[in-house]
């Protein structure tokens, strides 16, 4: 099981290729990939139209579903971004630390293009698709 994070559905959607994309698109036809009330978040927000609000909801909804935040994830990800913080690394977006926390706490592989999950593969293991 992958997730795959919003940085690679937006250049998914937007036709844009990437290696990232070409997993992505291998993935939804062979493999199982997980979305989340997070990623659900960041990816519909970006859309202007309706009609591509609906083809983008119908992405999502296609997908299995996950609430990667309660009160034990954010308590792990708190624990994480002081992790962090700790090896001199602050990332950017909190909402970057949730999905990587939740990744590593499921044991899901990570498919993205953002910069701020290096780290957290480095330094707390969590594990990215390739």
């Amino acid at each position: 099981m992958i997730v795959a994070d919003t940085s690679v559905w937006i250049d998914y959607v937007r036709g844009i290729e990437t290696h990232q994309t070409d997993i992505l698109d291998n993935e939804l036809l062979y493999n199982r990939v997980a979305t989340g009330d997070i990623i659900i978040v960041e990816f519909l927000q970006g859309f202007r139209k309706e009609k591509d609000i609906k083809v983008a909801k119908n992405i999502m909804d296609r997908l299995e579903y996950y609430d990667f935040l309660g009160k034990e994830m954010a308590l792990r990800a708190a624990e994480n971004y002081r992790q962090l913080r700790k090896y001199g690394v602050t990332v950017r977006k909190t909402i970057d630390v949730i999905i990587g926390t939740f990744c590593i706490e499921k044991g899901f592989e990570l498919l993205h293009s953002d910069r701020d999950f290096d780290p957290m593969e480095e330094y707390l293991g969590l594990r990215i698709k390739r």
